[in-house]
């Protein structure tokens, strides 16, 4: 007996340090001891939503969510193919955006200042236009909103199906306002700070959206290429399934997404619901 629980912790260990690895990268173990065993008062309390939400393995779900729709503004997505690097460094940046999400929600109040400190003067130096000639700028506060909703908007969606620790209506409200904090830091001058504003912006963005040949690469990218050892492909599969199933309906349009008749309403979910259980099992500390 004690053999098998010494192998399974052992695999649950090893799952965990590889995963945490690729999406917090080779500083990791260092950034994850800063945010958490630095002493000093903190943009949210441990009893705040948005450390429940930003917290549990949904986040993955989410994430690749919030990528697929952002990729639908043109603006926004021209910044991202001219400047992210996500093509030639995919992991770096997902791991400096994990770790500016872990920062701003479990760091310190100076940390987390700090944190959007860089980013505000990453996104100034971001400028150019589009393929048809319209001008963009990253610190466009009209675009840093786009972001900030989807990104609020799909982690939000995503915990509310999968995520561990249910919330009331109430708290995904008061998750709303919480991020808002950090968006009103980013330079978003007016942020919804409840679930119903949420929906209203998102609503508001729709005549502006259009799919684009850089929308559709990014979405060949994120489905269809990405950069994994063919190992870890089947499993990415269903939770890129999870995530283009929790779209919205227009939204799978314009990307031209499949469908999944007789798939979307049971078998997909329950996918989903046991990846994101296996990667918080992997994840959790060993007793």
């Amino acid at each position: 007996m004690d053999r098998d629980v010494l192998t399974v912790s052992g695999v649950r260990d090893r799952l965990g340090k590889a995963l945490f690895r690729r999406v917090a990268g080779p500083d990791g173990p260092a950034n994850r001891a800063r945010i958490h065993d630095t002493p000093g008062p903190r943009w949210f309390g441990p009893e705040r939503p948005i450390r429940v939400v930003h917290g549990d393995a949904s986040m993955f779900i989410g994430g690749l969510r919030a990528l697929l729709l952002q990729s639908l503004h043109p603006l926004a997505m021209a910044a991202v193919a001219a400047h992210s690097g996500y093509r030639g460094d995919p992991w770096g940046r997902l791991q400096r955006t994990s770790t500016f999400l872990a920062v701003t929600t479990f760091g310190t109040a100076d940390d987390a200042r700090s944190a959007v400190e860089r980013v505000r003067a990453i996104h100034e130096r971001v400028r150019g236009r589009t393929a048809q000639g319209e001008p963009y700028r990253a610190a466009d506060p009209h675009l840093l909103e786009w972001v900030h909703v989807t990104e609020t908007d799909s982690f939000l969606r995503a915990h509310e199906r999968f995520g561990a620790q249910t919330l009331a209506s109430s708290d995904y409200d008061a998750y709303v306002a919480d991020t808002a904090k950090v968006a009103t830091a980013l330079g978003v001058p007016d942020p919804p700070r409840t679930r119903a504003q949420l929906d209203s912006r998102l609503a508001a963005y729709r005549p502006e959206l259009r799919a684009t040949p850089e929308s559709r690469a990014a979405a060949r990218f994120l489905l269809v290429h990405p950069p994994l050892p063919l190992a870890a492909r089947p499993a990415y599969a269903l939770l890129a399934a999870n995530a283009v199933t929790s779209l919205p309906d227009w939204a799978r349009g314009l990307l031209g997404l499949p469908r999944f008749p007789g798939l979307e309403d049971v078998a997909i979910p329950l996918t989903g619901h046991v990846l994101t259980r296996a990667i918080r099992w992997s994840m959790s500390p060993s007793r």
